[in-house]
């Protein structure tokens, strides 16, 4: 009988085997080295991009934090503006007020009548002044309470002074103003709709 001897063969089919596992297993840790360094690159960019991405947003609420302190400076603005345009109205209302009532009463301040003092205080009004008579004290009281500027109109003093050696009646009258009826203002702008 013929013996074989089949160990170098089985052995070198062992190696053989061997060889491929070896190949393999390194195959499949390259594969999985470049599948990890594949992620890991593609996730840096990920991070990079959101970094960008947030750099570039933290800019843009810069400028918006910018923009939104220059609307508020307008605001403050506008309302000044707008305190000083009403002060100018108030100013526009009260600039005839005053005027107005001391030519009406020049006009009816009769002859032989002299104011000596006028103040007023709020709506109170205080007049004194010299006359010849009682008379034209009298006529001086109605004449104001008639006028579309003066109501209440009351003697508070009336007495004799001398001056240059003419006797005259020294008086005073309190009076208050007449309240003026407020002017219309600008129409109010429409409402968006």
């Amino acid at each position: 009988m013929i013996k074989i001897n089949l160990l170098p063969v089985r052995a070198a089919k062992k190696k053989e085997s061997a060889i491929q596992q070896i190949v393999i297993f390194c195959v499949s840790l390259l594969l999985v080295a470049a599948v990890v360094m594949s992620m890991y690159f593609f996730k840096r960019m990920q991070i990079s991009t959101t970094k960008n991405d947030i750099n570039t947003a933290n800019n843009r609420i810069n400028e918006l934090k910018a923009k939104i302190g220059k609307l508020e400076e307008l605001k403050t603005l506008k309302e000044q503006v707008k305190k000083k345009l009403d002060v100018l109205a108030q100013l526009r209302k009260n600039k005839t007020g005053p005027a107005r009532r001391l030519a009406t009463m020049s006009d009816i301040t009769p002859d032989q009548l002299w104011l000596t003092g006028y103040g007023e205080s709020g709506s109170d009004i205080r007049i004194s002044g010299l006359a010849y008579t009682e008379e034209l004290i009298a006529t001086f009281m109605r004449s104001l309470e008639a006028s579309s500027d003066y109501m209440g109109v009351e003697l508070v003093v009336s007495e004799q002074s001398e001056s240059g050696g003419i006797k005259l009646k020294r008086f005073e009258l309190v009076c208050k103003l007449q309240p003026t009826p407020e002017p219309a203002g600008p129409p109010a702008p429409n409402a968006p709709k």
